[in-house]
């Protein structure tokens, strides 16, 4: 440092102030201001990258409040829809319930009157067959005991002794 303060010179000191001024003069008239644009151009930028940041931010959280509202109600109306194919699953059960119930008794009457029927039939021809045979077995048997004499006598005092009795 002393060594400085030694060999100072006041002319080379006067031309390096002087170039310096110069150079700031030279740098202020056409540096500065390019320099500033810049600066505040960059700034100018970030801000509105910022903005628009935000922005986005913002209808980001609009669009997701939408997009929640929108799967809110495209979950009621499922579940609206649900309800309603399964009341008409239920209602179309019930019907053909109700159906099938009708149906069935329908088919019981008509089974019970078929077999009321073929029951009589049967009835009768077991009425009839019955009859038949009945007179075919009393004609052998008259036949037998009308055949002798004696016979005959104890069937007549036999039937006068029914009827008085009753």
């Amino acid at each position: 440092m002393e060594k400085l303060i030694n060999q100072f010179e006041f002319g080379l000191f006067f031309w390096q102030i002087l170039i310096f001024v110069g150079l700031v003069l030279l740098l202020k008239k056409f540096a500065w201001k390019p320099i500033l644009d810049a600066v505040n151009e960059r700034e100018d930028g970030i801000k509105n990258a910022l903005l628009s940041a935000e922005n986005a931010k913002k209808e980001m959280l609009d669009l997701q409040a939408d997009n929640q509202r929108i799967l809110q109600e495209a979950r009621l109306e499922r579940d609206t829809m649900l309800k309603e194919a399964r009341e008409m699953k239920e209602k179309m059960v019930a019907d053909a319930k109700n159906e099938a119930q009708v149906q069935g008794a329908k088919m019981i009457e008509q089974a019970k009157a078929a077999i009321e029927s073929e029951k009589n039939g049967a009835v009768a021809e077991l009425k009839a067959q019955v009859a038949t045979l009945s007179l075919s077995i009393a004609e052998k048997l008259l036949k037998e005991e009308l055949s002798n004499k004696e016979s005959q006598t104890k069937l007549v005092e036999k039937l006068l002794g029914d009827v008085k009795l009753n």
